[in-house]
């Protein structure tokens, strides 16, 4: 899954190179950011979680028990919240020669609130992975 993702993400960044302009670090960590959230507002949660670096491989049985975390954590914003309608980008700080970055994303809820959580993420082989 990681191998897709990075393909992905580096098709994104050639489109878009290929276009005539460089995308700047922050940028692209921020969209990095919302789409796995946007992963776990639709309910593909082993999506989600591949987007948390690993630098090791994981036990399987681990992976599960994240996979389950993230099904949880919608549906407790389900029943407290209405869930997740939107997840939008606020800003990102980015530290390019750490290769880190901070992604402040605005999560709106069915019940019509919203939260603005922060997003630790981390640079590795030109991906952007959450922290």
């Amino acid at each position: 899954m990681r191998c897709l993702l990075a393909v992905i993400f580096s098709a994104l960044l050639l489109l878009v190179v290929a276009c005539g302009s460089e995308p700047k670090p922050d940028e692209v960590a921020g969209k990095a950011a919302k789409l796995y959230y946007d992963y776990l507002v639709d309910g593909k949660y082993e999506m989600f979680v591949d987007g948390y670096y690993q630098p090791d491989s994981i036990p399987a049985s681990y992976r599960e028990q994240l996979v389950t975390n993230a099904k949880m954590f919608a549906g407790q914003q389900k029943d407290i919240h209405g869930g997740i309608l939107r997840v939008s980008v606020v800003r990102v700080v980015a530290d390019t020669a750490c290769h880190v970055a901070e992604a402040f994303l605005s999560l709106a809820y069915g019940d019509s609130t919203n939260e603005e959580v922060v997003v630790p993420m981390v640079e590795r082989d030109n991906v952007w992975y959450m922290k």
